[in-house]
């Protein structure tokens, strides 16, 4: 409906989703009511009545003018007004053309639809002045009926049945306009979920599920410390040499394959991916949620990485590797950026962690004492002596070798 030559009249580009849903509407409408004049006068006018049959006749007619007017002109105001008067008045005059509330057959009641059209059609805020012109023309009806014809050439059989039709005719009028405005209206909430779903899980790709919701309740500044997590840093040995031999296309696509298998794995372990930026990736465990395994969470999260990497094929004639560092401590961490949000985190922990990755051994899952001492009893590790770390001094290194 929405695509079809229908649904694309009169519209205008600068159109809002719910002046197009109007318009729709509005000209379904249309159709209807002149359908319904036309059908109405042909009957009068067998019946011997030609003037009540030239009102609904002249309403059609009119109503197709205006709508024409609008296809050329697009002035949707103006078509819009030019309906909700006709269905208004024209009624009424047949009414009276009739004799009455009783020889009409209460046709004024097709009057009703101009102050249910205000409401689909137009701002709600304009519809009680089109329900007051309703219920005006309703009295005017009842004070005037001592001055007008006593009969007409409708037998009472066929009032009865006139009765029927108006008031089923505009009763089922009604019903499919608003049924079709309460579709368009569900159509357009159902868009508005899918849209704000879409908008919500956005910041749930670049930020813990934690810390989106406490954005989302109006927490300007998120920081926290943590006084036992975990910081993993893992990074591509020879990506540099990897470049020069591969396409661009070729070497994203092999980036994508790794890290979108890290993210699994991160996942299944239930840690945190901090960022990738290159060749490096950065995870922490313990936080946003505090866990007491942290450090045993990414020992196994290091080992699942090294096996996967070994078990994948070359590319470009050599295998992949990576040097991997861990260590444990007290950190802190937060979002910062207004735009473009960013979870990080910061301490000396990180640090030490970051050390531990660049002047590790390639395939080798390097940690220093922070880590070892939380996961010795469970895993093997292999000391390596000391190592001077840059902006820390000597330090004391183990290789994480697997479980015991």
């Amino acid at each position: 409906m929405k695509n079809s030559w229908f649904s694309q009249i009169g519209a205008a580009p600068e159109d809002s989703e719910d002046i197009r849903s109007q318009k729709r509407l509005l000209v379904s409408g249309s159709f209807m009511f002149i359908a319904a004049g036309v059908l109405w006068g042909i009957a009068y006018l067998a019946l011997g009545e030609p003037v009540a049959a030239a009102i609904p006749l002249s309403y059609s007619f009119v109503s197709l003018l205006s709508f024409l007017l609008f296809v050329l002109a697009r002035r949707y105001r103006s078509y819009r007004s030019s309906q909700l008067v006709l269905i208004l008045l024209l009624p009424f005059l047949l009414q009276l053309a009739l004799g009455g509330y009783a020889n009409a057959s209460s046709v004024v009641f097709w009057s009703f639809i101009c102050p249910l059209g205000a409401l689909l059609f137009a701002e709600p805020r304009q519809a009680p002045r089109w329900l007051f012109a309703y219920l005006f023309l309703l009295a005017l009806s009842g004070l005037l009926q001592p001055f007008l014809r006593v009969s007409n050439n409708l037998r009472w059989e066929l009032s009865i049945a006139f009765y029927v039709l108006n008031l089923g005719a505009v009763s089922s009028i009604s019903f499919v306009l608003l049924s079709r405005f309460i579709k368009q209206k569900n159509e357009a909430l159902r868009l508005l979920r899918l849209e704000r779903e879409r908008s919500e899980s956005l910041p749930l790709n670049v930020l813990p599920k934690e810390v989106a919701e406490r954005l989302k309740e109006g927490n300007q500044v998120i920081a926290d410390y943590y006084d036992s997590a975990s910081i993993l840093f893992a990074d591509l040995v020879g990506f540099t040499p990897l470049t020069a031999e591969l396409t661009p296309r070729e070497m994203v696509e092999v980036l994508n394959e790794v890290y979108s298998r890290f993210d699994s794995l991160v996942e299944e372990l239930g840690v945190e991916k901090i960022r990738t930026i290159g060749d490096n990736y950065m995870v922490a465990a313990g936080l946003p949620r505090p866990r007491k395994d942290h450090a045993q969470a990414l020992a196994s999260l290091a080992m699942a990485m090294n096996a996967y990497l070994a078990s994948r094929p070359a590319v470009g004639g050599r295998r992949l590797s990576f040097r991997i560092g861990i260590n444990s401590g007290a950190v802190i961490a937060g979002v910062i950026g207004v735009r473009k949000f960013h979870y990080d985190v910061w301490g000396d922990s990180v640090n030490i962690a970051s050390r531990m990755e660049s002047q590790g051994t390639p395939g080798k899952i390097q940690v220093a004492r922070g880590t070892y001492e939380l996961i010795k009893e469970e895993f093997l590790c292999e000391p390596q002596g000391w190592i001077e770390v840059k902006g820390k001094g000597s330090m004391e290194i183990w290789f994480l070798e697997g479980v015991k």
